[in-house]
């Protein structure tokens, strides 16, 4: 099918033995003969690395299989191929709600891969990307957490994360910094205190890959808000979408945001005090981090209908202030549903990905160009009226192990 391509032809796992051996640049040759020089034979390995490094990840992979000099190079942990420019996202979506199979949309060469994904177990599970790595943690007892490559299948299982298994809701954010390939993962566990309809814990739990441990620094009381299933880490804060419990006045509220300094770290803060409230009533929100800023995409609700979507917007925080970006054209918009939580959404880089749980078309906004345009067709189909779909994007990376 136009657009897709299957990931085996193209993983370096599934590479063939054989490889093309390099000819020495001749010195000399006989009067008459013609003489054929090989540029990649003359060109400097620093210089073939600067070169290959500007090319897509799926030609990157394409490459190592040329010749082994060329798989050296790419496999190399060079600086400068340590600090490769970030690359496009890649948006993986479900296919089937008991497996994590499924395919990932590629919007440099615009095709479709199909592969599976390590790590993940339902399309349910809890996933969020940073610089390469994904981390999950499963639905149920919500204490099984990976940090995983999707591109070259590296993972790792971590510790159980402290706190009660088994909270009413629980968000999942990870951080990966470029240069060291250090990573946090943050979670959030919220619970409703029992006998007290008004209160509900928050706890935040960190896991530092450098340590290989796990720290709680704050628990909180939130009386007429609990936890949600949303959070990103940004620029070294982590900020979490709060819900509403529709008591003490916040009913036409229904969703804020907090935030907490991870470099800091203090056990004395309270969360409440850096609330924010949501830029007008949403049915939904979807945060993200586009190149350290703070970007959420959401349901913009009916006045009178709280329940009911009418349209998709985007924001930009800034200095503790919502900016609109764009809202979502009404000729595209057509399809999402009515009802209040319709739609997936990340993003990285410059790109939002949108995707209607009902349908595999896959929107995408470019931030740089404020354009909208839909990707090329996924290759599959709806097996049922109400299969539903869903994903996630993620930055693909070579050199970025968990």
């Amino acid at each position: 099918m136009e657009g897709e391509t299957s990931w085996e032809s193209l993983s370096i796992s599934h590479f063939g033995n054989e490889v093309a051996d390099i000819e020495p640049v001749s010195e000399g040759c006989d009067e008459g003969e013609e003489l054929t020089v090989s540029l990649d034979s003359i060109l400097p390995d620093d210089i073939l690395e600067r070169i290959l490094s500007f090319l897509p990840i799926a030609s990157i992979i394409r490459a190592a299989s040329v010749c082994k000099r060329w798989y050296d190079i790419i496999h190399s942990k060079r600086f400068l191929w340590a600090n490769k420019l970030p690359q496009k996202p890649w948006y993986y979506m479900f296919t089937h709600s008991e497996s994590p199979a499924g395919y990932a949309y590629d919007p440099i060469l615009r095709k479709w891969y199909g592969f599976d994904l390590p790590c993940i177990e339902k399309s349910n599970w809890f996933v969020s990307s940073s610089c390469g790595l994904v981390c999950s943690m499963d639905n149920d007892s919500r204490s099984r957490i990976f940090v995983f490559n999707p591109i070259t299948k590296d993972w790792k299982m971590l510790l159980e994360p402290p706190g009660a298994k088994f909270p009413d809701y629980s968000t999942l954010a990870i951080s990966v910094d470029r240069k060291s390939h250090d990573y946090t993962v943050v979670m959030a566990k919220s619970k409703q205190v029992p006998g007290d309809f008004l209160q509900w814990d928050l706890c935040i739990h960190i896991y530092e890959s450098g340590s290989r441990s796990w720290i709680t620094p704050i628990k909180e009381v939130l009386t007429g808000w609990r936890g949600g299933d949303e959070s990103v880490i940004c620029d070294g804060v982590l900020y979490c979408l709060i819900h509403s419990t529709g008591v003490l006045g916040t009913a036409d509220l229904r969703h804020g945001l907090i935030m907490y300094d991870l470099s800091a770290q203090s056990s004395h803060t309270s969360l409440m005090r850096t609330f924010v409230p949501v830029p007008c009533s949403l049915t939904c929100g979807r945060l993200m981090n586009l190149k350290e800023r703070l970007v959420m995409v959401g349901g913009i609700a009916k006045y009178d209908r709280p329940d009911i979507i009418k349209g998709i917007g985007i924001w930009e925080l800034h200095k503790n202030v919502w900016q609109e970006v764009a809202r979502m054209p009404h000729r595209f918009f057509q399809g999402f549903g009515e009802f209040d939580d319709v739609f997936a959404s990340s993003g990285t880089d410059d790109l939002i990905y949108i995707q209607s749980y009902g349908a595999t078309a896959l929107l995408v906004f470019d931030m740089s160009q404020k354009q909208w345009k839909w990707s090329v067709k996924c290759p599959v189909t709806k097996r049922f009226p109400l299969q539903l779909f869903t994903g996630f994007c993620f930055e693909p990376r070579l050199e970025v192990a968990s």
